[in-house]
């Protein structure tokens, strides 16, 4: 496709009765992007991903993948897919499900992909039995057994605990870096910031929101807070109020200042800290979160 595009979905439409599960949406994705499919339960991700996928057929619209339509025989070697919920047999062998994928794929067993994930010792080792850490490395390693150019995640990284979500945030990151495009669909807005090139947030069936991370938190009315703690109590004395601060709190020892405009705010702090004689010894900046700007869209339909 050109421009570097590789995946084009332009007003898909799927219905299921009386309700749009998805309503006419359009969205590009580039070569090496993370594009996160963001949105409450029932916005319409799923559906997006399996007409994608090749699953569903839509009512209406079109998409290319890799300049290919849908019905193309080779479209299914240009996708990985990782599924939230596993398909596979409780009773199939780890070493068997990798096997099962290379001949489906046409392509040589992939051992070396059970190595990285550490699955070479639970190569005879059923499915079930497996925790929930390697069923889902199994999934990731399954998806990218043929090294496809497109990989479509479904919360990957649901029920892990910290160090597992860490490495496989190094391994999406490390596909990303040799080129895989990859769609991201996921509920975890610190994941979804972190990782993502690009969003796109649904709801009730429509894109009502897309950029990069952070021009979706640029458009809100969310303040940036700042927080600031000092050696002696010169905040506790301020009887005014700083420029552009909104309102103001106090949490672990810091004040807590809401700001409209950061860089006025953090200049009039310190200036103050100063004029009173007062050491500085911490002063963070944190602008408003994905997470916030999403639960503004999607609890106000604010679009």
């Amino acid at each position: 496709m050109g421009n570097g595009l590789v995946v084009e979905v332009k007003d898909l439409t799927k219905t299921y009765g009386d309700i749009k599960a998805v309503d006419g949406i359009s969205f590009k994705v580039k070569k090496g992007e993370i594009f996160g499919l963001l949105g409450p339960n029932g916005a319409g991700k799923t559906t997006t991903l399996e007409c994608i996928e090749g699953l569903r057929k839509p009512d209406e619209g079109t998409f290319m993948l890799m300049g290919l339509n849908p019905d193309h025989r080779n479209l299914r070697n240009m996708i990985g897919i990782q599924l939230q919920v596993s398909g596979l047999p409780g009773t199939m062998r780890t070493g068997e499900a990798m096997n099962f994928i290379c001949t489906y794929h046409g392509v040589g067993p992939r051992n070396d992909l059970l190595g990285r994930f550490g699955l070479k010792e639970k190569k005879n080792t059923q499915y079930q039995f497996l925790s929930t850490g390697l069923q889902r490395k199994l999934a990731l390693a399954l998806a990218i057994a043929h090294k496809p150019p497109i990989l479509i995640l479904d919360e990957p990284t649901a029920g892990l605990d910290v160090g597992s979500r860490v490495e496989f945030h190094t391994i999406i990151k490390e596909l990303q870096d040799s080129g895989t495009t990859i769609i991201l669909a996921t509920h975890d807005m610190a994941e979804a910031e972190k990782m993502s090139s690009r969003v796109a947030i649904l709801l009730n069936g429509k894109i009502v929101a897309t950029g990069t991370p952070r021009e979706i938190t640029a458009t809100g009315k969310g303040f940036t807070r700042i927080s600031v703690q000092v050696k002696g109590s010169s905040l506790l004395n301020m009887t005014g109020k700083f420029l552009k601060v909104i309102k103001s709190s106090k949490r672990d020892g810091y004040e807590v200042y809401f700001s409209s405009d950061a860089g006025t705010t953090v200049s009039a702090i310190i200036k103050y800290i100063s004029e009173n004689n007062d050491e500085l010894i911490d002063l963070r900046v944190e602008r408003p979160s994905l997470e916030e700007r999403f639960l503004e869209i999607t609890s106000k339909g604010d679009h």
